[in-house]
Formats: structure tokens, sequence, C-alpha cells
């Protein structure tokens, strides 16, 4: 899986590989001695034998984390509210000193 690796880096770094037809990148893959899965994928354009060989196995995020942010928390016309104050603290006169 290393080779596999690698050779998709060198691929990707060249500019003339990677935009090689795929009769051409699976000849230069066949002088490598790339693995038989990666030399499939290009002459197939079919990536599910490199997926195996490369251990891919799909995620499946619950449906959970798609979902809507807390919209409900927010006021829809906060531009007409006033903000909120919090009372000011009790200086410690009593009522009579006012």
């Amino acid at each position: 899986m290393t080779d596999t690796i690698e050779l998709l880096e060198a691929i990707g770094r060249d500019a003339s590989l990677r935009h090689a037809s795929a009769a051409e990148l699976t000849s230069m893959l066949e002088q490598a001695h790339a693995s038989e899965a990666l030399t499939a994928a290009v002459a197939c354009g079919d990536s599910a034998r490199l997926s195996e060989e490369l251990g891919h196995r799909p995620m499946h995020l619950p449906q959970i984390t798609q979902g809507p942010g807390h919209e409900e928390d927010e006021s829809d016309d906060g531009d007409n509210e006033e903000p909120h104050h919090p009372p000011a603290p009790d200086q410690g006169k009593s009522s009579s000193q006012l």
C-alpha cells in the first residue's frame, strides 16, 4: 500500500502524469510495478478496488450533527427591543434615606 500512495503522490506532483491519458498512465504504472488495484483503477476508471486496497471505510455521520443551530434562542426583531440591563445594586441606603 505504501508504494500505491507514493505512486499517487508522484502522479499528483508531475503535471505530465496528472494530465496523461489512461493508456499512458496505465503503461507507466505497469512499468513501475504498481499494484493491480491501482493499475485497474486507472485503466477502467473504477476506484472500487483501490478503495478496498487502501482500506476505505465510508463514514456516515449521524443526522443530528447536520441539524440547525439554536435559532430559537435569538429574537426575531432584536432591533426594536431595548437592551436588558440588570437593576443597579443597592448601595446600602435605606428607602428612608432617599
